[in-house]
């Protein structure tokens, strides 16, 4: 059974679009921990990020450093805390989460956001992001 993420990458699920490239897509986590919580997946399904190939793997990360500088721009943060789990979905995926203290990579608090504040902030970030750089 496809994931909630194929769901997504597939579109029969919608998601709040931060950027995305022919393998990988990021988007906002529409239940986050803190003001620009945003996922990044292989669009590939694989549940382990260490079953990936070596060149999705890098491929991931480096799709994920280009993004973060984007999320930085919109939302003010010391820095952009990375976190990979890899339990709640089973699809790799990457947290991208801006900080301010550690207590801002709290995932038992979740934070409720209105969609449409949501679609502000992700095209916010889109604007922000230079996949080529």
């Amino acid at each position: 059974m496809a994931s909630i993420f194929s769901k997504i990458v597939s579109g029969e699920i919608p998601c709040h679009k931060v950027a995305e490239s022919v393998d990988f897509l990021a988007f906002l986590d529409v239940n986050p921990v803190a003001k620009g919580h945003t996922l990044v997946i292989p669009k590939q399904e694989i549940d382990y990020i260490f079953d990936l190939s070596d060149e999705l793997y890098i491929g991931l990360l480096l799709f994920a450093k280009k993004v973060a500088p984007a999320i930085e721009a919109v939302v003010p943060c010391k820095r952009i805390g990375v976190s990979v789990f890899g339990l709640e979905v089973p699809h790799t995926h990457v947290h991208l989460i801006p900080l301010n203290t550690m207590a801002d990579m709290d995932f038992g608090t979740k934070m409720h956001v209105p969609s449409e504040d949501l679609a502000q902030l992700a095209e916010a970030i889109h604007q922000k992001v230079n996949l080529d750089a």
